[in-house]
C-alpha cells in the first residue's frame, strides 16, 4: 500500500488532483480519505457556539482517529469514516466503508499540518494555485453550491481562509515532496506522479 497526502488552499485544485490520479489507475484500486470527514464532532456546544469555531484550522481536525483508520488499512482491515454535517457541525450516525486499497489518497487543506500523519505518507503532495485565481474559484464555487453571494464569499475569504491559509497551509508547503502548480491541468506533474505511483505499487 502506498498513502499520498495531497494539501493544497481552498478551491487549489486538489479534487482534479485525485480525480486524475484515481483515472490512471483500475477501477476500486485507489481509496480516497477525505480531511473533512474527520472534523470534530461539536454536538456538546450549542449552535451559537458552533458558529464562532474555526473550522481552517488543524485544532477543528480529530487527527488521531484519520492516523488510526490509515494504520488500520494498513493492517488489511477495513474502516467506518465518519460522515459530518456542515450544517449542523455534528457527526452523522452513517459512516462510509473503506477497504484497503493499493493507493490511499489522504486529502485536504491542513492534511500536511500533522506531524503523526505526515509521518504515514509515502508521497506528500501541494497543490499551488494564485490567491486570485483560488478566490475566483471558490466564488464561483460557493454561489452555485452553497447559495452565497459573492459578497459572503469575499467577506469570508478575508477574514477566515486567507489568514488560516497564510498561518497553516502555505507554510506547509516545505514539507511536501512535490508541488504542483495550477493543479490538476498540470500534465507533466501529474505524469511524474501517477508514474511514481506505479512504479512504487508494480
Amino acid at each position: 500500500m502506498i498513502i499520498i497526502g495531497i494539501a493544497g488552499g481552498t478551491a487549489s485544485g486538489k479534487t482534479t488532483v485525485v480525480r486524475k490520479i484515481i483515472e490512471s489507475f483500475p477501477s476500486g484500486e485507489v481509496a480516497v480519505m477525505p480531511q473533512d470527514s474527520y472534523y470534530k464532532d461539536l454536538s456538546h456546544l450549542s449552535p451559537e457556539e458552533r458558529t464562532k469555531v474555526n473550522f481552517d484550522e488543524p485544532a477543528a481536525i480529530e487527527w488521531s482517529l484519520l492516523v488510526e483508520h490509515l494504520h488500520e488499512l494498513k493492517a488489511g482491515r477495513g474502516v467506518d469514516v465518519p460522515t459530518y454535517s456542515y450544517l449542523t457541525c455534528t457527526r452523522q450516525p452513517e459512516t462510509v466503508r473503506v477497504e484497503p486499497r493499493e493507493v490511499v489518497i489522504v486529502e485536504g487543506i491542513l492534511v500536511l499540518c500533522d506531524p503523526a500523519l505526515r509521518e504515514m505518507m509515502d508521497v506528500k503532495v501541494f497543490v499551488d494555485a494564485d490567491a486570485d485565481d483560488r478566490l475566483i474559484r471558490l466564488i464561483a464555487r460557493d454561489c452555485v453550491e452553497r447559495g452565497r453571494t459573492p459578497q459572503m464569499v469575499i467577506d469570508r475569504y478575508e477574514a477566515v481562509l486567507k489568514p488560516m491559509h497564510n498561518k497553516y497551509i502555505e507554510p506547509s508547503k516545505r514539507y511536501a515532496d512535490l508541488i504542483i502548480p495550477q493543479g490538476g491541468n498540470n500534465v507533466v506533474a501529474m505524469r511524474l506522479l501517477t508514474d511514481y505511483i506505479k512504479s512504487k505499487i508494480s
